[in-house]
Formats: C-alpha cells, structure tokens, sequence
C-alpha cells in the first residue's frame, strides 16, 4: 500500500514561511513517474489545488499562490516539497498532498498551516 506522509505545517505570523514536505513510499512504481499535487482544504470548503508538478518537472500554481509558493521534488528522496512564503491568514488550512500514477490515486493525512495576522 502506498503511503504519502505530509511534515511540516504549523503555526507562523503572517508574512512568514513554511517547507512542507511529503514522502511517497512503499510504491511498485519509481517515485519519479509520479504526479504530485499539494492540495488545500478548510472547514466547509471545497479542496483546491495549490501545486503540482509532473513526472518532467512542469508546475501549475492556483493563481492566489502565484509568485509566494514554489513546489520541486527530489526524485532521489521521493519527496515533493512545497516552499511558501509571504503567507497570509487565507492560507490556513490544511494542506493535502497527492500522487497520482498509472491510474492510482494517493493521498496524504493532511498537515494543518495557520497562518495568524
């Protein structure tokens, strides 16, 4: 069974940073075939996708992310990680992230992100 395990959430002042990070494991397939997508929910909402990036290497952003948030991954760690910076208080949340490969659909427990003004 595929296991996605999301670090790195917490609690920061608006304006500040976080790394959050997610390690896929336990995969019959190599990490880097993977899609990875970070993905974000509040209580009541629907889930949004923050970022993704593909098995090359190419990026989408959701445009309110644009330009604070930066998602890479290391295929060598299989981990994807997403950089935000310049956080603001509508960035709390928590955030999921997602891998998708052949078809399989994986997700993540979610890590909390407050971000106090």
């Amino acid at each position: 069974q595929v296991q996605l395990v999301e670090s790195g959430g917490g609690l920061v002042q608006a304006g500040g940073s976080l790394r959050l990070s997610c390690v896929v494991s336990q995969s019959l397939f190599s990490f880097s075939l993977y899609r990875v997508g970070w993905y974000r929910q509040d209580p009541g909402k629907q889930r949004e996708l923050v970022a993704a990036i593909t098995s090359g290497g190419s990026t989408n952003y959701a445009d309110s992310v644009k330009g604070r948030f930066t998602i890479s991954r290391d295929n060598g760690k299989n981990t994807v990680y997403l950089q935000m910076n310049s956080l603001k208080p509508e960035d709390t949340a928590v955030y999921y992230c997602n891998a998708q490969v052949a078809g399989w659909n994986y997700w993540g427990q979610g890590t909390q992100v407050t971000v106090s003004s």
